[in-house]
């Protein structure tokens, strides 16, 4: 069993390679005005391919649905990285094993597995650091964490723009400094 679990999380991150930075900002900024409301209470969701209603979700969801757009369901590579490798998750939230309805939804977690998969980035305050298609972190305070993808627009500041969900839907925002960044990752160019 083993052994399938990390043939599959070797599988699985093979397709980390073949995200394309273009079509996951604008997986991303099609749930502008479509995810408009936030809501983290914990469901059971279908697995492989979950999700909580379209209409609603949080920060990683944004995250999450953008890049099942390209095939990639985070929901399967974690809980299959998790299974075969928990103790290199954060232990947070006192489980014993993975839970595949939630593991996916927690930043620290997706924090991990995109680090876990070679995609760690120099974390910067240079606005010019930070690509379309990245996936940034921040500490909100309070033991609070969030998650964002760097879009193709700029500020009028120059400041690119991050599609996210911090509480009232989907939306495209000048928040990249707003808080300190704890987490930067890059898809491999394909």
């Amino acid at each position: 069993m083993r052994s399938s679990l990390l043939l599959l999380g070797w599988l699985l991150s093979l397709h980390v390679l073949a995200v394309e930075p273009a079509t996951l900002v604008s997986g991303a900024r099609e749930q502008v005005g479509v995810t408009l409301s936030y809501d983290p209470a914990y469901r059971r969701i279908d697995y492989p391919g979950g999700d909580v209603p379209m209409e609603t979700g949080v920060c990683t969801d944004v995250v999450i649905r953008a890049l099942r757009l390209q095939g990639l369901d985070l929901q399967q590579a974690v809980h299959v990285d998790m299974a075969a490798n928990f103790s290199a998750y954060p232990k947070h939230w006192g489980l014993s094993r993975p839970d595949r309805n939630i593991d996916h939804r927690r930043v620290p977690n997706l924090m991990t597995w995109f680090q876990r998969q070679g995609m760690g980035q120099q974390v910067s305050r240079d606005a010019r650091d930070y690509r379309s298609g990245d996936i940034v972190t921040w500490d909100l305070g309070r033991g609070l964490t969030h998650i964002g993808i760097v879009s193709d627009h700029l500020s009028a500041a120059g400041e690119p723009l991050i599609l996210h969900n911090i509480g009232a839907g989907t939306r495209e925002e000048a928040i990249l400094f707003r808080f300190p960044v704890i987490g930067h990752y890059r898809f491999a160019p394909g």
